[in-house]
């Protein structure tokens, strides 16, 4: 029997937030033809400690769990360590980025909203007070400057500086010439998609999900779990 495949998001109020994770664990099962179930972090339930009593041991690699997130940080170093602590049928994968694919889809919004190629880019994350998380999103932002002929900066939609809206306002003091945009670098809409809009940019872009490269990498850090 193949292994069980627990997608691990944050969570959200936001019900379109909601939505589309649902949708995107839908979309992972339909592709991969395996069993997914969902978890969280926060916010939302079945938490990912409940999710994990609920699998039940067997010979071999019983489920695998990969964070629904774009950068690693407590919820992936601590949260879900600890829930699959003990475990030795269970395994944990990293966060989904950093990834080059990721920044793929974030360069396919900026092109969707006609954005020129040297505006000053904004790329806005959630935000994290963890060290490591915030490196992901400092290396993500490397892999989209060496594709982006403009400025690329890091915003925090929440909890971390600089703000989106301080970096969008930076980027304007600073004179860089032309247009600013705000990529955002969110999973789905909800709060912090929200707060990407009232940043004072030319352009704000949409959440990555849904995007059938997030299914390759799910799919990819599965079977890298499975054969580690």
């Amino acid at each position: 029997m193949s292994a069980i495949l627990i997608g691990c998001a944050h969570g959200t109020r936001a019900d379109e937030g909601q939505r589309t994770v649902r949708e995107l664990l839908d979309a992972v099962r339909e592709a991969m033809d395996i069993e997914v179930r969902g978890a969280y972090v926060d916010v939302q339930d079945p938490k990912i400690d409940v999710v994990i009593e609920g699998v039940e041991p067997g010979d071999g690699v019983s489920a695998v769990v990969v964070p629904i997130l774009l950068a690693g940080g407590y919820h992936v170093y601590v949260d879900i360590a600890e829930a699959v602590e003990g475990r030795t049928d269970i395994r944990s994968t990293g966060a989904l980025g950093p990834d080059p694919r990721l920044l793929e889809i974030v360069r396919e919004r900026l092109d969707d909203q006609g954005v020129p190629h040297d505006a000053t880019v904004v790329l806005a994350a959630a935000g994290s007070s963890d060290p490591r998380s915030q490196a992901d999103t400092e290396r993500a932002a490397e892999m989209l400057r060496e594709h982006w002929d403009g400025p690329v900066r890091i915003g925090y939609a929440a909890g971390t500086k600089p703000s989106v809206a301080d970096a969008v306002a930076s980027a304007r003091e600073n004179g860089e010439d032309g247009d600013v945009a705000v990529a955002s670098y969110l999973l789905a809409p909800g709060l912090f998609q929200r707060r990407l809009h009232e940043a004072g940019a030319d352009f704000v872009t949409e959440p990555l999900a849904p995007h059938h490269i997030l299914l390759e990498i799910i799919a990819d850090r599965f079977h890298d779990a499975l054969r580690s």
